[in-house]
């Protein structure tokens, strides 16, 4: 019988679609065994400080997941630099810009790309050639919210068409290009905007870690066979945290119903009014932000890109990491 017409509920059919797979699958213990000797530098009190609201990550999950995976990017950065020099030694090339090796970081709201990429940032800092690393996220390239609502695009705000693509490429042109104190624009979670005048300098990072739920992003190709760079075109790896729909839906929910309680209460919040009705109301809201807004950006823009990153964490219901897939070179 032919490979393609076994029906997929069989052993074989499972081993050959495990087989055409452009992915390695571990469990979270197997990916465990990878971190071989990598020390870890973090102590739980940091750990504490850096993880996001209504995230449970701790020591364990460092040692368990984050090890390994710091280990894994050594010697991706490590090769990419490698890579770097004999490519100018072919090209009889001097004087040449170091490139800062860039790593992409997407997925859903309320699913910890932020806790992430703040751990992998200190732990990669804490390398033994102590490396510059960077961290921006993609909230500052968001349009003003004056422009989000001339343009009738406030209720598609972290869609694709919400942010300044243009400034994306040019900034992260900017940063491989090797340009010194280039400035990335700020965002305040507190009132719901992009700071005016305000930016962050990155200047000449080894390693920059760019977070955003849309990172990985593709556009339509041109018929004239013109160049349209995307953003995903920067980057030298790329993570994608994965979760199923329901549970990313209760973990939404769940942030959301906390910061009523805290940050919503500061009279400077966006959402301040939110801290004034009913926990009934309130809940009712997220459910009606989640429904109408992040849950459709998931499933028509975020997800879809899953398939695109070299390595995907996927968490279970306790917000821990159950499986790592890994692409094949």
């Amino acid at each position: 019988m032919n490979i393609a017409s076994k029906p997929e509920n069989t052993p074989d059919a499972a081993m050959t679609t495990d087989f055409y797979s452009p992915y390695h699958h571990f469990s979270a213990d197997e990916w465990a065994k990878f971190r071989a000797d990598t020390p870890l530098t973090l102590t739980a009190d940091e750990v504490s400080r850096l993880r996001s609201l209504d995230d449970p990550i701790n020591l364990d999950e460092v040692r368990r997941i984050y090890l390994s995976l710091s280990r894994l990017l050594s010697t991706h950065v490590e090769a990419s630099q490698l890579l770097y020099q004999q490519r100018n030694r072919f090209l009889s090339l001097s004087n040449v810009t170091k490139t800062p090796f860039i790593i992409g970081i997407a997925g859903s709201v309320a699913v910890g790309k932020s806790t992430t990429a703040r751990i992998l940032k200190e732990l990669l800092a804490r390398w033994p050639a102590s490396p510059k690393v960077d961290l921006i996220t993609t909230d500052g390239f968001l349009y003003p919210n004056a422009v989000l609502n001339r343009e009738s695009l406030m209720e598609r705000k972290g869609f694709p068409e919400s942010y300044d693509i243009g400034a994306i490429l040019r900034f992260l042109s900017a940063i491989k290009a090797g340009e010194p104190n280039v400035r990335a624009p700020r965002y305040s979670h507190l009132t719901y905007d992009v700071l005016p005048d305000e930016f962050t300098l990155v200047d000449r990072p080894d390693i920059l870690i760019f977070e955003g739920i849309n990172v990985l992003q593709s556009r339509a190709l041109p018929a004239d066979g013109k160049i349209v760079p995307i953003v995903s075109d920067f980057f030298d790896f790329s993570i994608y945290i994965d979760a199923d729909e329901d549970q990313i839906h209760s973990w939404y929910v769940q942030r959301f119903m906390k910061l009523r309680e805290t940050a919503f209460r500061d009279p400077t919040s966006f959402f301040k009014k939110y801290a004034a009705i009913d926990a009934d109301a309130a809940r009712a809201v997220a459910e009606g932000l989640w429904e109408n807004i992040n849950l459709k950006n998931l499933r028509q823009n975020i997800l879809p890109t899953r398939p695109r990153a070299d390595l995907i964490l996927r968490k279970g219901r306790d917000h821990f990491i159950e499986t790592v897939s890994l692409r094949k070179l």
